[in-house]
């Protein structure tokens, strides 16, 4: 069932499958919104109750008008849902999301499944490519853009639009939401130096053709959460649920197999 959630200052779109049991919720990336998870829907709600949601001004979210932090509109949607404990399963952004709800509030999450995720506090962007993006922007050219970030994050799927029509789709969605937050996003606290403290169980999956920075600090992040067992998806770039859905499935099922 589909619904808006109201949040500090505005509003989600949220999708909750329905059903019994301890349930997933699903949190999407910076370079994708809450449809990466179509790949790997039909699999998990057959067998679970499953929500997922719009970060604000992606997918069917309005932009941001005010600031916001990404922690407490996920707390937000858990309360919105009567959600005590969940399994959380968040893709990049969603991953330093999760991460942090696990480190604030570890008894409303009962495990955690990452998949390349980002930590806050750290940045793996970089000032040049926001100086190149911002250049584009500029001149207008939003398919360089798109073009870039597929460079850079669809590896797998061949780097270009026209090798990957399927991520360049999910590029060009993401675009207004990348210029409308800006200026409206609160970082939390810094969580690398912290991982020690995740006391859930946790899976980190990530995808060895995405780039080499990136695959490192993943590394270094699963050997910081105690116990976190660390899984390398072959064919998969920042894209998991495009490139393998039925790994990533897997990985989902088998740490939540392990929690309830």
């Amino acid at each position: 069932m589909e619904t808006m959630v109201a949040v500090a200052g505005g509003e989600l779109w949220a999708d909750d499958s329905g059903g019994e049991g301890l349930p997933l919720v699903l949190l999407h990336p910076g370079v994708g919104d809450s449809t990466l998870w179509e790949p790997v829907l039909p699999a998990l709600t057959a067998r679970h109750r499953v929500i997922r949601y719009d970060c604000r001004g992606y997918g069917r979210s309005p932009a941001p008008t005010a600031p916001y932090s990404q922690l407490a509109d996920l707390v937000a949607v858990l309360d919105h849902f009567r959600l005590d404990r969940a399994v959380l399963v968040g893709n990049s952004t969603g991953g330093a999301t999760s991460i942090d709800l696990a480190l604030t509030a570890p008894e409303r999450v009962a495990g955690l499944v990452l998949l390349v995720p980002g930590v806050s506090g750290h940045d793996l962007t970089g000032d040049e490519l926001y100086q190149e993006v911002g250049r584009l922007a500029g001149a207008g050219d939003m398919e360089g853009i798109v073009r870039l970030g597929l460079s850079l994050w669809g590896r797998a799927g061949g780097g270009t639009p026209e090798a990957d029509p399927a991520g360049a789709a999910h590029q060009r969605a993401v675009l207004p939401a990348w210029f409308a937050n800006v200026g409206y996003v609160r970082s939390e606290p810094p969580a690398f130096d912290r991982l020690g403290g995740i006391t859930v169980p946790t899976v980190l999956a990530l995808g060895e053709l995405d780039r080499p920075v990136v695959v490192r600090f993943n590394e270094e992040t699963a050997a910081r959460i105690p116990g976190c067992r660390l899984v390398r998806l072959a064919g998969s770039d920042h894209y998991p649920t495009l490139r393998e859905p039925e790994a990533v499935t897997r990985v989902i099922e088998e740490l939540y197999d392990s929690v309830s």
